[in-house]
């Protein structure tokens, strides 16, 4: 199980994945706003996404679980 994580204290823009959906390395799977700059999000791991950790509009910090890839 690999976890992609926020590279950035921000919020939650928009969520680019589904549970379900097969994540390549370097797919983008959220994009974070942070200082009105958008910042994507991409996963550095295969797999499938199981859960979402996340939600649009949430605030997030540097290192948190967006998103679980088996």
């Amino acid at each position: 199980m690999a976890e992609v994580e926020a590279h950035i204290t921000g919020t939650i823009w928009k969520i680019e994945c589904s549970v379900g959906d097969r994540i390549e390395e370097g797919d983008i799977v959220a994009i974070l706003e942070s200082m009105k700059m958008e910042m994507p999000v991409e996963a550095e791991d295969a797999g499938t996404v199981i859960e979402i950790l996340c939600e649009e509009g949430q605030a997030v910090n540097e290192g948190d679980a967006l998103v679980l890839l088996e």
